[in-house]
């Protein structure tokens, strides 16, 4: 039998089912001898009578019940299949999965998830810890849906849709008062203990190259793997510490933390999101882009 021989186990489902030619006609908004006509299609491609008429309409033959026990499971199948999907498309239903550094999560993507929780609640939320190339081989392998990240990011198998900019910054306790509203070289600031992110964040390669390029070469006195600790640590006074302004807002606000003065400007740098090229979206992971939009 050809795929395309649906149709007929659908008519045959349904005159089956109501035991009428007219009534399954109905249903399928077709004519009563269509039915009759793809009725006698399939009888005639199995070589088997699968109806006899009564006075009330149609009954099943034997053979017709055998075949009507495995049309009628594939029929509900389908139906639920269909429901399923239409639950999906209007986010009834379904998983959002994204990567991201706790920082982007909590400072960039929380305002958009908490307004994506309250439209979609049944949608559920899988936030994926992981550096850049981390996030990059989970969303190629297909773990998640997306990722936010820092750019430039090339790469010919991802898209790259942009969102806010941001810009670092070296911040600093109370601790070093004697700093605040000094300008400083580079030269100078190097000569305190800097307190940097791990080595493989894009922030951290950010700031080794910008400094390579002016021809120092970064030595932190401290290393860590959050925003939070970076914070803590200046707060603290262990260090200088080199972290991204909007993640600090509210340090420099209560004047717990103030901004180091460089006789040099540090570039911004962008976050986007990022997704597999020609790959087709989940409906949530497609709702969530045009929230951030």
């Amino acid at each position: 039998m050809s795929m395309t021989n649906y149709e007929l186990y659908k008519v045959f489902y349904w005159a089956a089912k109501t035991g009428s030619l007219t009534k399954a006609a109905k249903s399928l908004y077709i004519t009563q001898p269509s039915v009759s006509h793809a009725i006698k299609q399939l009888e005639d491609s199995f070589g088997m009578t699968l109806f006899y008429r009564n006075s009330k309409g149609v009954a099943l033959t034997q053979e017709g019940t055998i075949l009507f026990s495995y049309i009628e499971k594939s029929q509900i199948l389908i139906t639920l299949a269909e429901e399923k999907l239409a639950a999906l498309k209007n986010l009834e239903s379904g998983e959002l999965r994204i990567g991201g550094s706790d920082s982007l999560f909590k400072h960039y993507l929380l305002q958009y998830l908490e307004q994506f929780h309250t439209n979609y609640p049944a949608v559920k939320l899988q936030l994926i810890h992981g550096t850049t190339p981390e996030i990059i081989s989970f969303l190629k392998e297909g773990k998640i849906d997306l990722g936010v990240v820092r750019m430039p990011i090339v790469d010919p198998q991802l898209e790259l849709k942009e969102g806010i900019q941001l810009q670092d910054c070296f911040v600093a306790g109370a601790h070093y008062a004697e700093l605040k509203d000094v300008v400083l070289s580079l030269d100078k600031l190097i000569q305190y203990p800097l307190i940097l992110f791990s080595r493989n964040s894009r922030a951290r390669m950010a700031i080794t190259e910008l400094m390579q390029g002016y021809g120092y070469e970064l030595k932190p006195a401290i290393e860590v793997g959050s925003v939070d600790l970076l914070i803590e640590f200046a707060r603290k006074g262990l260090g200088i510490s080199y972290v991204t302004r909007e993640f600090v807002s509210k340090e420099l606000d209560d004047g717990s933390l103030f901004e180091i003065k460089l006789d040099v400007q540090l570039p911004p740098s962008q976050v986007g999101l990022m997704i597999m090229r020609n790959m087709p979206l989940s409906s949530a992971a497609s709702s969530f882009i045009e929230h951030i939009k």
